[in-house]
């Protein structure tokens, strides 16, 4: 992965990937050994690295993560098959979504609990909400584990050009361009979804922002876009000093 010396794209991407595994872990978003985060390495999307299949967040490394190609099912055969789910919604995302270079796949407990609401909208009622007021595609349509090539294209088609997915009855997706965006994206949606929840626990009738308004918010956080570069690089520095092992 290393020319002369010099730190490659895909070695850069492994060694992000692999912190936001461990992060991931620090922020309680993991669940047992399930759920999966992806990068793509090709300009198509196409190659792309994941991770191995029931490997606890907290122990994945950078030199770990399968390098996979979504047109090669044969992989599905070898002795470090990916876990299924993951094969199906990621490999199809990358395969049909070239913009969508770097995937988060969770079940966090606030944005899993606001998408199994029957209306699971995320309601613009205060700024981290109203972050995501037009970003955000719902698939309503849960018919169990995702674990075929069909359901990966569907969410793929729900997905479109939006930055989040709430899946309802399962959990949520949230894509970017780099491990950062993706990684402050999830950061958010899981603090907003925590806002809405004891919002809502409250009983009283929620403040939303009217529509004007709610553009208006989400407008401006994207003036702020280098924020989630310095607070993933600040959290990689943390890492660094108390985990480092995921470089490895």
């Amino acid at each position: 992965m290393r020319e002369h010396g010099i730190e490659t794209d895909e070695e850069r991407l492994r060694i992000e990937l692999a912190a936001a595994f461990r992060l991931a872990v620090h922020e309680g978003w993991h669940e047992s050994v399930a759920n999966h985060f992806s990068a793509a390495v090709s300009d198509d999307g196409r190659t792309f690295l994941m991770n191995p299949c029931w490997k606890h967040f907290g122990e994945i490394r950078a030199s770990e993560l399968l390098l996979l190609d979504a047109d090669d099912a044969s992989v599905m055969d070898g002795p470090d098959a990916p876990d299924p789910s993951a094969w199906a919604i990621h490999g199809q995302i990358h395969a049909t979504t070239p913009r969508a270079r770097v995937l988060l796949h969770l079940h966090p407990p606030y944005a899993t609990a606001i998408a199994s609401l029957a209306d699971p909208t995320i309601l613009p009622i205060d700024q981290n909400t109203a972050r995501f007021f037009g970003e955000v595609a719902y698939d309503l349509e849960f018919g169990g584990i995702a674990d075929d090539t069909e359901e990966g294209r569907r969410l793929a088609g729900v997905l479109g050009d939006n930055s989040v997915l709430m899946m309802g009855n399962h959990g949520v997706t949230t894509v970017g361009q780099t491990v950062a965006e993706a990684f402050e994206s999830m950061y958010y949606l899981e603090r907003a979804c925590q806002n809405l929840v004891l919002a809502y626990s409250t009983g009283q009738p929620l403040r939303v922002l009217d529509d004007e308004l709610a553009t208006k918010v989400a407008t401006g956080w994207k003036r702020f876009s280098g924020l989630g570069d310095a607070h993933f690089a600040q959290r990689m520095a943390q890492l660094d000093r108390t985990d480092p092992d995921y470089r490895m």
